[in-house]
């Protein structure tokens, strides 16, 4: 059967396997085992477990679940709320002070956890009543919220692309540096549309908001600004040749647990117990993920799916920017879905050379394939941040949450035409750091 045409049953194969209700590991394993059987003979499934445990065999993964273990421990803790508010009393004479507070509050908070669910939860419990109290739109209140979750992916410490990273083998650093300027790109369009939305509707709660004292402004910094600090520290310890991610994502981790003890007398072995759980938990289904994709990549190669996708792009006579907006069509779909980190590990053996071939940098790439999970994490069917948004503001209908959010989503997609006009603005940070890449 002509390799293409495989390709073809390869994907609805998949689609019906992950739409049954399967998980994405145990479905691209059935996937992956079915097609080697059929094409390749029962002998093919000898290599299978070699495949699937050596794909972990990576040094770089160790970087995962310390990542995700300074995300929960920051997470269990009124992090997110003095992050809150001490942004919000440092902005509440600005007109539109507090959906820009509640804006910058995500950001931070994505950066330091990378859980786009536990931002939304963690900055929406106060500030999606707080924004309504002031009489600010519910859907702009609760847009912001879900909108200002999805940063976590984007900006880093950002676990996607480290399995991004590790999926390309491309370097897991200048991944985070390409992150740095379209997160802040994304969250300066955000706070403009939220003002310009704040302003059309007429809303005046600046009038009504407290006025604190520098006393106050200043007195909530110091429960903050450790945890900033030791983002801080772990970029700098990675970009300044002091440690290799993995290092300072295990010291990162550390800091994040004794600051937690100290700060927010997380003494309680059941509140640590709960933590070191739910990380293992999503640890192990990340990783679980990745080791079933390296077996779904080994077929599609071992089939030669791969390979003959991208001939057959090189021989097509079309721009290569018009190949650029089908990929973004087709991540925008399967994000609409899949998680990234499934979407990405499926995706990248197939696109990678697509994109090589095509002349476009993979580092760029990977910020361009990260702002579109984002918007499949605030668009239905899955919209995980919507669900989660109706979660703690039941009272604010679905239909609200997404009419609020669909500007936003509208920002992300300007955002990636800015990115494909000056692709700078996601490789000059890497480049200028760590030098250009060859």
């Amino acid at each position: 059967m002509d390799p293409l045409t495989l390709g073809g049953f390869v994907a609805l194969a998949t689609i019906l396997v992950l739409f049954s209700g399967v998980s994405v590991a145990i479905g691209l394993l059935i996937v992956s085992a079915g097609f080697l059987i059929i094409f390749d003979g029962m002998r093919s499934l000898e290599l299978m477990p070699e495949i699937l445990f050596g794909k972990l065999d990576n040094f770089a993964l160790l970087s995962i679940p310390m990542f995700i273990i300074m995300g929960s421990s920051i997470a269990s803790t009124r992090a997110g709320a003095d992050l809150y508010e001490a942004l919000e009393r440092w902005l509440t004479r600005v007109p539109g002070g507090l959906v820009i507070s509640n804006l910058g509050a995500c950001a931070l908070f994505s950066a330091m956890s990378g859980s786009s669910p536990a931002t939304c939860a963690a900055i929406g419990k106060m500030g999606i009543p707080e924004m309504r109290k002031r009489g600010y739109p519910d859907g702009i209140a609760a847009g912001s919220i879900a909108a200002g979750g999805t940063l976590g992916i984007l900006i880093p410490p950002s676990v996607t692309m480290i399995v991004y990273g590790i999926a390309t083998e491309t370097s897991i650093g200048r991944l985070f540096l390409a992150g740095v300027i379209p997160g802040l790109l994304l969250v300066a369009l955000f706070m403009g549309w939220s003002l310009y939305a704040t302003w059309k509707s007429g809303n005046t709660a600046v009038l009504s908001a407290r006025d604190y004292s520098w006393r106050e402004r200043l007195e909530i910094l110091p429960r903050v600004i450790p945890f900033i600090l030791i983002i801080i520290g772990v970029l700098y310890a990675m970009y300044g040749g002091i440690a290799t991610p993995s290092e300072t994502a295990a010291v990162g981790a550390l800091l994040c647990i004794v600051i937690a003890m100290v700060i927010y007398r997380l003494w309680s072995p059941k509140a640590l117990w709960v933590v070191l759980r739910d990380s293992t938990r999503e640890s192990v289904m990340i990783l679980f993920i990745i080791a079933a994709a390296g077996v779904f990549s080994y077929m599609l190669s071992s089939l030669f799916i791969t390979q003959s996708i991208a001939e057959w792009i090189g021989t097509l006579d079309a721009n290569r920017w018009v190949i650029m907006f089908a990929i973004n069509i087709f991540l925008l779909v399967a994000g609409f879905f899949l998680p990234p980190v499934a979407v990405i590990l499926m995706a990248a053996p197939i696109l990678l050379p697509i994109i090589t071939t095509a002349g476009f940098d993979p580092i760029w790439f990977a910020v361009i394939l990260t702002i579109n999970m984002e918007i499949g994490l605030i668009s239905p069917p899955v919209g995980l941040n919507l669900y989660v948004i109706n979660g703690i503001a039941p009272d604010i209908s679905l239909r609200t949450i997404l009419t609020g959010s669909l500007p936003f989503v509208a920002c992300m997609i300007l955002a990636i035409i800015l990115l494909c006009v000056f692709p700078g603005l996601a490789t000059w940070l890497p480049d200028t750091v760590m030098g250009p890449a060859f």
